[in-house]
Formats: structure tokens, sequence, C-alpha cells
């Protein structure tokens, strides 16, 4: 999830007739994409979302993030329009908008993010592409697919596995002459009287960071 002015804009003007939640969360780490944004330290995370019966929505997202350098706030906002592309496959679209805050050059990381993503029963395909990935200037994609296992009501299992590729490797590498890298997570879900627990371990193949890591999070949604 990631602060467009638009976007706010549009949060301001929706009807009020539709369905609005806030949810906060703690988490052990803020992984994206299994790299830690906060050095491996813990995570307040917060949002506000609204969704009409059309299927669009738009929702701003906040968490504290540590770059070493003075950056410590991420604040976006996503708009997007959820479908039903078949009579068994869903179709979510949409635009987010990544911002950061802490230092004057932390703004330089801005950019935009446009996503797909495709479901089919308890199977989903992801797909998201930006223009300016981190304000390098650099085009980048990402794949994922996602496997769910649902024991019942409250318990279910994930699988997933992305693949994060730079389409400018002379703007940006994930490592030295390496453009691209893989992550995979295996996570438990668990809901239990409002609240929502998660469990579970991720890695990458990077060398030098995005290492394995158990990743527990806790979270409550209040609804409006």
């Amino acid at each position: 999830m990631k602060y467009s002015l638009s976007a706010l804009m549009l949060l301001a003007t929706l009807p009020c007739s539709a369905a609005t939640s806030v949810t906060v969360k703690v988490a052990s780490d803020y992984l994206f994409n299994g790299v830690s944004q906060t050095q491996e330290d813990p995570a307040l995370q917060a949002s506000f979302d609204w969704a009409g019966d059309s299927g669009l929505y738009a929702g701003i997202w906040g968490s504290n993030v540590d770059f070493g350098e003075g950056t410590d706030l991420e604040a976006d906002a996503y708009v997007g329009y959820y479908f039903a592309l078949t009579d068994a496959i869903n179709l979510d679209i949409g635009i987010a908008q990544y911002t950061y805050h802490g230092e004057g050059f932390s703004s330089d990381y801005n950019y935009a993010e446009s996503y797909a993503k495709f479901n089919y029963a308890n199977t989903n395909l992801n797909f998201w592409y930006s223009w300016d990935y981190f304000g390098t200037g650099a085009g980048h994609a990402i794949v994922m697919v996602v496997q769910s296992f649902p024991i019942n009501d409250d318990l279910s299992f994930d699988i997933s596995a992305d693949y994060s590729k730079s389409l400018d490797s002379d703007k940006w590498e994930w490592e030295t002459d390496d453009d691209a890298y893989i992550h995979w997570r295996v996570t438990a879900n668990y809901s239990w009287s409002g609240w929502d627990f998660t469990a579970g371990y991720e890695d990458t193949d990077l060398e030098t960071y995005g290492e394995g890591t158990f990743l527990v999070t806790v979270a409550r949604t209040f609804n409006f």
C-alpha cells in the first residue's frame, strides 16, 4: 500500500455511504519485498481506507522507516478499482504514490507505481510497474504469485514468491551487476476477537542484504 494530492482530494469528496475503516498494525520488521525498511527494527503502521459499492476504493498508509540517513517516515496513498473480470476471475487495478519524509532530500525517493492483481479462488497473480523507481528514473517491474490455504474461518496459510527486476540497470541495480532478485515467504494468518495475527518466514537470493527473517505482525481494524 503505498500519498498523492489527487488521492487525498478523492478521499475528501467520496460519498459518506461507503464503507470506511482504520487499521493499526505493529510488525517486528517492515519488509518490502523481503528487504527491511527499518534496519530490522519494529514498525508501527496505520491506514485509512474507503471502499465503495461499485468496486472503487482509496486509502492512505504510513509507517516508520530507517534508511540510515534521516529518512524516518513513509506516507503513501492509493486509488484503485476491484471488479469481476469473468465469473471466476477478479481483477484489482490501481496506482499508488510512495512518499518519504525526514530530511530535505527524502522526497527525492518519491515515486508512483501502477498495479494489476488477478484473483482466482485462492490463487493470486500480481503485477507492479514503476517508471521512476525510488526516484532513480529507472523502470522497475515486480511479479508475484500467492497461494492461500484456508483451514477454517480464522486460520489460513500463504505461500508466495515474487521476482523484482530493474528495467534500466544503468540507473538502478539491486546489487553490483545484479538487476533482479527473488523473494519468497511462508505465512500463517490467524484472526481472533477482531485481532489479526501473522507469523512467517521470508528470504531472498540477495547476497548483501534481504537475508532470511522471521516476521510477526499484530493488527486491528476499526470499521465505520
